[in-house]
């Protein structure tokens, strides 16, 4: 049985994005966008966060693309929240959160991890032809450059103060990740290959050199010399984005990165090495090894140890949502039937347990028995980011990245 590239599933997924995109209006507030709850509503205690009302951004540039009245005028509100009440003016860079309506800054800090979605945020926010969005991306490459890329390491730094004199004696492996998913759209957008060489550089370091050796269960904690944590957060376990151990949904997300990175260096003629497939294949196997349906209940558990047993068994919506484009990923390289199944499967999780019709958009957690309502790892529904790596990258070649393929006009193209 075949779903991918056929028009009966892809017009499903057309209708549940449709349906996300409008989700996603919910979390629009003066200062950005919102971290909306599981009720639909956005929860003011959580401030504007710069990570989500960038990713909000790159999402409503994906639905400019698609055609949804509306969806330009939140890239305006999502370009102006970033030119305005969430940029440091004083010291370059942004806020990591800020209040909702007023002046507040509630963490003046300079995270590596949200400015790499500054950075895949305004680069999909030029495709859409928004005059201001340019300097947008120009500035932000200027941010990162000058304060988290190392050229020297070809790494970055994690995170900084907030007149960038001090950084944490800690490197992160989820930064690293969305960095190189940031550096795909920005080559995609500029055409300049020392993006993509950034890419293959901090991915040979965090898979093939690292990872690999490990089974491929992916470190995330180094020192400042990255020099692996294995035991960093063993107390404090259900981190946000530091949970101790492996987290295979991580992995699994790298194994589409890694996709993507090497149709790219296949697209320009440029030197792919081999491993590129073997280890995105690799990080595949491994997931699913230790982490679907491992503890009596499908499902992904959220994170394991160095010997692949669960630690934090909670099922979080990214997981699975990650695994399908990367399910879909390995199968428009391959042609192995086996990713069409794990597709399948996934996408029969994910319509039985996590999509919530009854309320709004999709539960972003689970417990081990998969029932909504805990919190142990995520508490409410966030943002719309992850959706789209399952409801609109399927229907995508594998190059260019999301919103310069959608302005190329290749959505469907491989539709049969």
């Amino acid at each position: 049985m075949k779903w991918i590239n056929t028009r009966s599933h892809n017009f499903w997924l057309e209708t549940e994005t449709d349906r996300i995109f409008e989700f996603g209006r919910n979390s629009v507030v003066p200062n950005g966008f919102g971290w909306i709850g599981n009720n639909g509503k956005v929860r003011e205690e959580m401030g504007t966060r710069l990570w989500i009302t960038a990713r909000m951004l790159h999402c409503y540039a994906l639905a400019a693309h698609m055609g949804r009245p509306g969806a330009y005028d939140l890239v305006e509100h999502g370009i102006a929240a970033l030119e305005g009440p969430l940029k440091d003016k004083e010291h370059g860079g942004w806020f990591a959160t800020i209040d909702n309506k007023g002046e507040g800054i509630m963490d003046s800090s300079k995270q590596g991890y949200q400015h790499a979605f500054v950075l895949l945020g305004a680069a999909s926010a030029v495709t859409t032809g928004h005059p201001r969005a340019q300097a947008l991306l120009d500035e932000a490459i200027n941010v990162y450059e000058n304060h988290f890329w190392v050229e020297e390491r070809q790494m970055c730094y994690e995170s900084w103060d907030q007149a960038w004199t001090e950084t944490e004696d800690y490197r992160g492996g989820n930064m690293a990740m969305h960095s190189v998913e940031a550096f795909l759209i920005v080559y995609d957008v500029t055409k300049d290959k020392k993006w993509l060489d950034r890419a293959l550089n901090i991915t040979e370091f965090m898979i093939n050199k690292t990872a690999k050796g490990l089974n491929y269960r992916v470190n995330e904690h180094f020192d400042s010399d990255w020099k692996p944590l294995p035991d960093y957060n063993k107390e404090t376990p259900a981190s946000h984005f530091r949970a101790y151990g492996g987290t295979p949904g991580h992995w699994i997300e790298w194994g589409r990165l890694i996709c993507h990175l090497r149709a790219t260096l296949q697209e320009i003629g440029a030197h792919c090495p081999d491993w590129l497939l073997e280890d995105a294949i690799g990080l595949f196997d491994a997931t699913v090894r230790d982490a679907w349906h491992v503890d009596g209940a499908p499902g992904f558990v959220y994170s394991v140890d160095w010997e692949g047993k669960p630690v934090v068994r909670e099922r979080i919506r990214w997981a699975p949502v990650e695994a399908i484009g990367t399910a879909y990923a390995l199968y428009t390289v391959t042609g192995d039937q086996k990713y069409q199944d794990w597709y399948r499967t996934w996408w029969d999780y994910c319509r039985t347990y996590l999509i919530d019709y009854e309320g709004c958009s999709w539960w972003q957690e689970l417990d081990v028995n998969n029932q909504a309502g805990t919190s142990v790892v995520w508490d409410g529904k966030q943002d719309i980011y992850h959706l789209m790596h399952c409801l609109v990258i399927p229907r995508l070649p594998l190059t260019p990245g999301l919103a310069p393929a959608l302005a190329n006009g290749l959505l469907d193209s491989t539709c049969k």
